[in-house]
């Protein structure tokens, strides 16, 4: 059983969630200007001739052994250069909460930091700010609900620890799953930097490929391994 001290705490492998809810918006967006934005040593998956996936995952975590927070993760879909399974690489995790913040640094490389993101919801919508140095990045809202089971999915997320790669396996599923192939969306960029990398793939006006929504997710994170 593998373990990490994280400020006086002890962290024990693999990271478990038992409760949360979790949004993603997928947008079409050019290959070009997707591979610009994501970590070198990662070939961003191509869809279609010259086009890639972006995705913004939004999730409340309730119940999580690094505690309750919400966070908001930008995703480029890539496999290692060279060869290797497909998976996702964040390339910014704005979250609410010190703890985590130096968990996801320490243990898997995650780029997390603490920044302000409010959440309003309502019957069928949710909205998400994200501020970052007093700017705004994003303002976004999405449907919400749903009422299928999504089984447990075994997947892989990259990251760079000290300036190499790892693979870290997950495994996440949930209730209450809504899918949205013609759904609404409302995103308004600001003017952070962040924003401006958004803008650069073609947001807020880039296509809106579908929409999730899972108001129960649960999901476990495994030890990352070095490619």
């Amino acid at each position: 059983m593998t373990t990490h001290d994280i400020l006086g705490q002890t962290v024990t492998m693999p990271v478990q969630v038992r409760d949360g809810t979790n949004a993603t918006v997928m947008y079409d967006v050019p290959l070009e200007a997707a591979q610009a934005l994501a970590p070198s040593g990662f070939e961003v998956i191509e869809t279609e001739p010259g086009r890639a996936q972006f995705a913004l995952a939004l999730v409340d975590y309730k119940d999580n052994d690094l505690g309750s927070y919400l966070e908001i993760g930008t995703i480029y879909f890539v496999r290692p250069e060279g060869g290797g399974p497909d998976g996702n690489i964040i390339t910014h995790l704005p979250v609410t909460e010190h703890f985590t913040c130096v968990a996801g640094n320490q243990i898997w490389g995650f780029p997390k930091s603490v920044e302000r993101i409010e959440v309003t919801n309502d019957e069928s919508t949710s909205r998400w700010t994200l501020e970052m140095d007093g700017e705004l990045v994003l303002d976004i809202t999405l449907p919400r609900g749903g009422t299928d089971e999504m089984p447990p999915m075994d997947l892989v997320s990259y990251t760079l620890i000290d300036g190499r790669p790892h693979r870290t396996p997950f495994i996440q599923g949930g209730a209450g799953t809504g899918m949205f192939f013609d759904a609404e969306v409302s995103l308004t960029l600001g003017s952070h930097p962040i924003a401006k990398e958004l803008a650069s793939l073609g947001l807020p006006d880039a296509p809106v490929v579908l929409t999730t929504w899972t108001e129960q997710m649960r999901a476990t994170f495994g030890e990352p391994e070095p490619l």
